[in-house]
């Protein structure tokens, strides 16, 4: 059940009882805040007992209401507006537990994204970026960060390694016109999903390019052009997009391929570190002197 769900309610709307007509009314009216709220709170919000709100979601053929508000979540993580982020997420917590709340959520969403990985794609993505010509990497708003955390690596390790660094759609396809058959696109998205990630990733596959795609969802629009869909949780956490597990992934992914060229990235960093020495790019410590004289 993806994005029908909606109509799927709106369709049932005229055979379900009263009570179960309430909550319906609701989470089309209100969706943002009953995709968040326990079968409790969405009871006592609509006037119903929490037992209706668990039949209204097995009604509508879900396992449980965990489920129903999972495919609830799932559905508007990319229609919410940040204001309808802020006010969910009001409804969800205060002040006084935003710390444990957002650190115990982030590790959730590490063990989930562990739990749920697909190994095999996991590592042939490592293995078609190792034998890529031109590495791409791509990641705008949020994801950015991303990108950038992953470029900066990858320019350590590769000399084939590009970050697409434009907020403008002419100015990226000038920077990745010349993408072809032997070259890989790195797409990060998550929602809510750019359209302009989700472009770029097309226009590589359409010439010849493989495709890496880093999002939430196999239903994301930057999976639809992907030759491998790596998977990371990424719920929002209010205005502020929770991307604790999208990173420890991309962590993953650069170790993972630095076991894989241990030797010719050894090398690499030696002249990095004559190279910093020389050209004092880093503090030194007593301790460090103390070694020098040893």
């Amino acid at each position: 059940m993806q994005n029908d769900l909606f109509v799927q309610i709106r369709d049932n709307m005229g055979n379900l009882s009263k009570g179960h007509k309430k909550i319906a009314e609701y989470i089309l009216e209100h969706y943002e805040k009953a995709a968040y709220a326990t079968a409790a709170k969405l009871g006592t919000t609509v006037g119903v007992s929490e037992s209706t709100v668990v039949r209204f979601a097995t009604e509508l053929g879900f396992s449980g209401y965990p489920e129903f508000q999972t495919a609830l979540q799932d559905i508007i993580r990319n229609k919410l507006t940040s204001i309808q982020r802020i006010e969910a997420t009001t409804d969800r917590m205060n002040s006084d537990d935003v710390l444990e709340k957002i650190l115990n959520s982030d590790i959730d969403k590490i063990r989930k994204t562990l739990e749920e990985c697909d190994k095999d794609e996991f590592y042939n993505a490592v293995n078609t970026i190792i034998s890529a010509k031109r590495i791409y990497i791509v990641g705008t708003r949020s994801a950015s960060a991303l990108a950038r955390f992953l470029a900066y690596y990858f320019n350590l390790m590769f000399e084939n390694a590009r970050f697409i660094n434009t907020a403008s759609m002419s100015e990226m396809f000038e920077q990745i016109m010349r993408i072809e058959q032997g070259d890989v696109m790195i797409g990060i998205s998550f929602p809510r999903y750019s359209k302009q990630t989700a472009k770029a990733l097309n226009f590589a596959s359409e010439n010849g390019a493989k495709v890496i795609a880093i999002t939430d969802s196999k239903n994301s629009p930057i999976a639809e052009s992907a030759t491998h869909t790596l998977l990371a949780k990424s719920d929002m956490a209010s205005f502020v997009d929770s991307l604790v597990a999208p990173m420890s992934l991309i962590n993953a992914l650069i170790i993972a391929i630095g076991i894989k060229k241990q030797d010719e990235i050894k090398k690499n960093f030696e002249c990095l570190e004559d190279i910093w020495d020389k050209y004092d790019v880093y503090e030194k410590h007593s301790d460090d002197e103390e070694i020098k004289l040893l």
